[in-house]
């Protein structure tokens, strides 16, 4: 066994090379949970309330961003095998199209705008918790732009290999974003005390700026030469139906997934506000561990897609098992702690003794489906890399109506449930994801998948990787 491990250390797509290629996006995402991670925490130091607020109205208007940065995200699948294909002059049409599909989710976020107050009357949460959901969220549908278009500009990027400009971005960014929450929801100098507004003003203005940057970086004459940015700007028809083709399931899959989670929490606030609040806090912490996943899943996406444009999947399943060792490793280490010293996690947040003792029990359910969580996250990236993103929405779609959704609001609505059974089907809903996935991913219809026009394969450039056998 050491020596496979040895073995795989050190072979190419191995775990110095998973490690090395996924560090920067793995930060990046890093950045994020732990932007949120803060938001919340001086949310929780100006209001219990404020805390409560801020998770279903923030995961509302994601709802209807992720549709949205799923489809656009995917550009970054497309410029990976186009790359692993040697036309690197299709990929400026990819980055064009996927901006427009940007500007055109950003329409319909102002759309949704003027909707926050019947949305949240709605959904039946106190008074004083839907004017704080309905401020959160109009604010953030305003600034929908630039998580959306940020995240197309990122695939640029990433579907290159070239994932260092993604993490300064967002560091920069997330630490700007972090200063302005401060001055903003606590009211600092100059800056008005705005609490839960303040939050959401201070997150629209790090996406605007994550805008500026990306442009800097991208529109460079270098980049015109080798990709032709900016003379692949005209429309083509044939084009956007494709990337609509496989970009929209994988939008579809992101969206449906969220819904579902968004739909499970909307239902836990109608428990009661301690109930919302301890879900948020374990939400949060949870957020820590799986959101560097997503970071690990995306570079294994576009090393997938590049392998798979090369006409290489055999590879690209080495690529994958590598990915997963590490991220269960990584996991697992994540569960030990969340286990055995939960309150260092809670400390942070200005919870009440009661809240405080629930949010612990609440990171047990954590710990029994984090493992599942990880499988789920990369098996699903590693397909999607090749273009099997039909079968990952149609799953996604079926398992949160069945197992999240429905036996969630039957518990709350007909049975008058505690919080513990809704958190028992969210465990369910996440083991059952990561085998489904697991499943597909050794069913191995995705080695035949591509999203580019070339037909079939490509003639292999290298023998499948022969350095280690499967672990």
């Amino acid at each position: 066994m050491l020596d496979k491990i040895t073995t795989r250390w050190g072979s190419e797509f191995g775990y110095r090379h998973i490690l090395i290629v996924a560090f920067p996006l793995i930060l990046s995402t890093g950045s994020w949970s732990i932007q949120q991670f803060v938001d919340r925490m001086f949310l929780s130091w100006h209001s219990e309330e404020a805390l409560a607020a801020a998770m279903p109205a923030g995961i509302l208007n994601f709802v209807f961003i992720c549709l949205f940065i799923g489809t656009v995200s995917y550009a970054g699948t497309f410029v990976s095998q186009y790359v692993g294909a040697k036309e690197d002059h299709k990929v400026g049409t990819v980055l064009w199209h996927s901006f427009y599909l940007s500007l055109f989710g950003a329409v319909v976020l102002l759309l949704v705008s003027p909707l926050s107050t019947k949305l949240f009357s709605i959904i039946g949460h106190n008074e004083n918790l839907q004017i704080m959901e309905s401020t959160y969220f109009r604010i953030l549908c305003f600034g929908g732009l630039g998580p959306i278009l940020s995240s197309a500009f990122a695939g640029f990027f990433t579907g290159q290999g070239r994932n260092w400009p993604v993490m300064w971005v967002n560091l920069f960014t997330t630490a700007i974003n972090l200063v302005l929450d401060y001055l903003l929801i606590f009211g600092v100098g100059i800056f008005p005390e705005m609490g839960i507004a303040g939050a959401a003003i201070a997150t629209i203005i790090a996406g605007f700026l994550s805008i500026g940057m990306y442009l800097v970086l991208i529109f460079r004459p270098e980049n015109e030469r080798r990709f032709k940015i900016w003379s692949s700007r005209s429309w083509d028809a044939s084009f956007m139906k494709r990337f609509l083709k496989y970009g929209l399931p994988s939008g579809g899959h992101f969206f449906l997934e969220i819904m579902g989670f968004t739909a499970f929490i909307l239902i836990l606030g109608r428990i009661g506000q301690m109930e919302l609040a301890a879900t948020n806090i374990a939400i949060n912490i949870n957020s820590l561990a799986f959101m560097p996943m997503f970071g690990l899943g995306i570079a294994l996406s576009m090393m997938v897609g590049q392998n798979i444009g090369g006409g290489d999947p055999e590879t690209a399943k080495y690529a994958a098992n590598s990915a997963v060792q590490l991220g269960m490793v990584y996991m697992i280490f994540c569960t030990f702690l969340y286990v055995v010293i939960p309150h260092v996690f809670i400390a942070p947040f200005a919870a009440s003794p009661e809240t405080f003792n629930m949010a612990i029990i609440l990171l047990r359910f954590v710990a029994v489906y984090a493992v599942f969580d990880t499988l789920s996250i990369l098996y699903s990236s590693a397909i999607k890399g090749a273009g099997d993103t039909h079968f990952v929405m149609r799953v996604t779609t079926a398992l949160s109506i069945f197992v999240l959704i429905i036996p969630t609001f039957i518990a709350v609505e007909y049975f008058d449930s505690d919080l513990y059974w809704p958190w028992t089907f969210c465990a369910l809903f996440i083991v059952a994801m990561g085998l489904t996935f697991l499943g597909r991913f050794y069913g191995g219809k995705w080695k035949s998948m591509s999203v580019i026009e070339t037909p079939g394969f490509l003639p292999s450039q290298h023998p499948a990787n022969p350095i280690a056998p499967e672990i």
